[in-house]
């Protein structure tokens, strides 16, 4: 695009206004040279012919200079002309390229702020983008702690549903331990107590029998006695043999059809001072069982029933028989 240079009114008055001073001053310069070369008149000729000689000589070489005023007036206004045209040429393409360059430095503003702002936007999409994945970020890992978190209270609420039903069921064994308890103290009380009512019985009965014998005469007395030594003794053979069967913890190795023989060795107040195998069964932890059986009974009080005479012949020295399915003398 072109732009015409607009000039000021003093710049369009200056340069007519030098070509006047410069005219002007050429004419007087050409008035003084003409001057100057006038030749000289004779001093007969009349004062009005040299007047008007003079006159008309000026009056030419006026002519000539102002002709040759003129011609470099018209030279000078030439050669002025072109050096303004010049100038203004110049003058307009240096306004071209000043307005091709402001052009071009709108241009490369316009592509700089176009890029400038292609760039924010594109840091916009990117912050966007990166806010939208931050916050898809945060909220997976609030859902994942959601989860965990109702994991947790599961996980806990189950625990504590064990512990609950662990401890219900400790409860319910404690109480059936407890049960089975009082009933084993049940029972085993109700054995003591048979065992006691049997004991008693027999010792009333030897009470009675030697009773008897008190009361009637020597030869009665003795037969009685006889006869009440082998009933006594019969009572005693039963009260060892149940003694040492409750003392008795039947071995895994011992079978239906085996039997082991053992010396039992008391003193006259029942105390057991030995007990060993005489005839073995072959089996020797059913052999140990029957011998730790007899010991653990330690002592039979009712052995003192017995005079001295029965006692060191039938139990100073007792041998009894074991079998697993039963226990004989």
């Amino acid at each position: 695009m072109m732009h015409q240079l607009e000039r000021s009114p003093s710049e369009s008055y200056f340069w007519p206004i030098v070509l006047a001073v410069v005219l002007h001053v050429l004419i007087f310069a050409m008035l003084f040279v003409s001057w100057a070369m006038t030749p000289e008149l004779p001093p007969s000729r009349p004062v009005v012919q040299a007047t008007l000689y003079q006159l008309k000589s000026k009056s030419q070489a006026t002519q000539q200079t102002n002709q040759k005023i003129a011609g470099e007036a018209k030279k000078t206004s030439s050669r002025q002309y072109e050096q303004e045209q010049l100038e203004q040429k110049k003058a307009e393409q240096q306004a071209i390229a000043a307005a091709k360059a402001e052009e071009q430095k709108k241009a490369d503003a316009a592509q700089k702020a176009a890029e400038s702002k292609k760039a924010e936007e594109a840091k916009k999409a990117a912050d966007a983008a990166a806010a939208k994945k931050a916050a898809e970020a945060k909220a997976a890992e609030a859902k994942a702690a959601e989860a965990k978190q109702r994991a947790d209270i599961a996980k806990k609420k189950a625990e504590e549903e064990a512990k609950k039903q662990a401890a219900e069921d400790a409860k319910k064994k404690a109480a059936a331990d407890e049960a089975k308890k009082k009933a084993a103290a049940v029972e085993a009380a109700k054995k003591k107590a048979a065992a006691a009512a049997a004991r008693k019985a027999q010792e009333d009965k030897k009470a009675q029998a030697l009773a008897e014998l008190l009361s009637d005469d020597t030869q009665r007395q003795q037969a009685l006695a006889d006869e009440q030594g082998n009933e006594v003794a019969g009572s005693l053979d039963d009260l060892i043999v149940k003694l040492v069967s409750e003392q008795w913890n039947r071995p895994p190795s011992a079978r239906n059809g085996m039997s082991v023989e053992v010396l039992i060795q008391m003193l006259p107040d029942g105390t057991i001072t030995n007990a060993s195998v005489t005839r073995s069964s072959g089996d020797k932890p059913f052999d140990a069982s029957a011998v730790a059986a007899v010991r653990n009974v330690g002592r039979i009080p009712e052995m003192q029933q017995l005079d001295r005479a029965t006692f060191d012949s039938l139990y100073r020295q007792r041998r009894i028989v074991f079998k697993p399915e039963d226990l004989s003398l």
